[in-house]
């Protein structure tokens, strides 16, 4: 064990010296590591979901639930009247995906804030998904229940 372990560190410390004595000026390598440093699959970078999101498949045009997302951070309202009126449905806080792929957010709810909204919804939580570019969600009002589908504006 200890012969095996003398042996690893020997080699750490070995291949640190020779690491630290090339020169910034060196060949960047052989064909092979070049060959593999450039092959590398291209690292996927995660979705904005900040900014203004508005509902697709509203029945009306004048009446739709918009999104607001800032950092961690997602407000949605109902918009009637053309956009004159607003009403608070959720607010709350969640972690922005990693990842394009498709995707649940779980979104803790502002409970103290939506409990002075007649219009908000009554959950802790509420699991939005996002999925090629669009964010959707389940809304249950009146005992009907319907998933919203919203597209980014901006």
């Amino acid at each position: 064990m200890k012969k095996t372990l003398a042996l690893t560190a020997a080699a750490a410390l070995m291949l640190g010296l020779t690491a630290c004595g090339a020169s910034e000026d060196s060949n960047t390598g052989s064909p092979a590591a070049q060959a593999e440093t450039s092959s590398a699959p291209a690292v996927e970078k995660a979705p904005s979901l900040d900014g203004t999101w508005k509902q697709t498949n509203s029945e009306s045009e004048d009446s739709y639930q918009e999104a607001t997302i800032e950092g961690d951070t997602i407000t949605v309202n109902w918009i009637s009247n053309n956009g004159d009126t607003k009403s608070l449905y959720w607010v709350g806080t969640f972690e922005a995906p990693a990842t394009t792929a498709k995707t649940t957010i779980t979104s803790q709810g502002d409970t103290e804030q939506m409990s002075t909204a007649m219009m908000a919804s009554s959950s802790e939580t509420k699991d939005f998904t996002y999925e090629d570019e669009e964010l959707s969600y389940e809304l249950t009002a009146l005992g009907t229940t319907t998933t919203v589908r919203m597209e980014k504006q901006d």
